[in-house]
């Protein structure tokens, strides 16, 4: 069992789904050395290699806000039938250390995300990021365009502009703010609104979403994120992504819109769009088979 807070380790005991238990059981961590901090960062990640697939291109899969590498529990065994498949929790999230006095910025996302490239991959990969894991996913490679040989967007945050609301979160609004967010009732509003259907908003699945908020400094890795400004427009970096870009959208997407994804497929200059059809914002979960075959078939 994962050294993990008691809290966490309670609700891992109700899950129920297979693919939910066999993806926390395979949780490792690694320490991760950044430029911006002193102190080294224990990060969450899996990989499934059990096939030893050594001579095809890696998939790191990026997870969204306030989420974990958990919503990739559907995906991850259907990629790593013939890839060596990736998930980690990125520095201020999932079940990632979060430091004392580390400001979590879409910058130190960045360079967390390098060098645990760096430590654990080290060779060229398929970057695969879902929401705000989409923005965080363009972002780095578009600086490191060496690392990442082809990339795939899923109702992918980083056309729209930001807010700078953050910069005003103030205490005791900030804390009132995360308490907000922690609330079952609000988690599962989102969830029901971020599926097509439903009945995929289990109680499994609510536990999932969830393991993370037990995580020592939640609320303060949230507050800094926010106040950063977090993920803003790529729209005029966009031109100058060299990757073949695979842009995955769910049709009924009632979080982010269908909109924003004409608006990518315009903008990047070596893309294409699929429509996953009767999904919502995370087709990963809700169509998990149609949407491994498309990465596969794109890789």
């Amino acid at each position: 069992m994962l050294n993990l807070p008691t809290e966490t380790t309670a609700l891992r005991s109700k899950l129920t789904e297979a693919e939910s238990i066999a993806t926390v059981d395979r949780i490792q961590f690694c320490l991760v050395s950044t430029s911006f901090t002193s102190e080294l960062i224990l990060t969450s990640y899996v990989c499934d290699d059990n096939h030893k697939i050594d001579s095809t291109t890696p998939i790191l899969l990026l997870h969204g806000f306030d989420s974990s590498l958990l919503e990739f529990r559907r995906l991850i065994p259907k990629l790593a039938l013939s890839h060596q498949t990736w998930a980690m929790d990125l520095f201020g999230f999932g079940l990632t250390e979060r430091l004392a006095n580390g400001q979590v910025s879409p910058e130190s996302i960045k360079e967390h995300l390098y060098y645990f490239w760096k430590t654990a991959i080290a060779k060229p990969i398929v970057l695969v990021g879902a929401s705000m894991g989409g923005a965080a996913a363009i972002d780095f490679a578009l600086t490191y365009p060496e690392v990442v040989q082809k990339l795939v967007l899923i109702g992918s945050a980083g056309i729209r502009k930001g807010t700078a609301a953050g910069k005003f979160l103030v205490p005791p609004l900030d804390r009132i703010a995360t308490d907000f967010l922690r609330s079952p009732k609000v988690r599962r509003e989102v969830s029901l609104k971020a599926y097509a259907d439903p009945k995929f908003v289990t109680a499994d699945a609510e536990v999932c979403a969830s393991l993370h908020l037990a995580m020592p400094r939640w609320s303060d890795a949230l507050i800094s994120f926010t106040k950063s400004g977090g993920y803003g427009s790529f729209a005029k970096q966009l031109q100058h992504l060299q990757q073949e870009t695979l842009i995955l959208w769910g049709d009924r997407d009632r979080i982010l819109g269908t909109k924003d994804a004409v608006k990518f497929q315009s903008a990047i200059p070596n893309n294409k769009l699929i429509w996953i059809e009767q999904s919502g914002h995370v087709p990963h979960l809700e169509r998990p088979t149609i949407t491994a075959r498309e990465i596969l078939k794109f890789i």
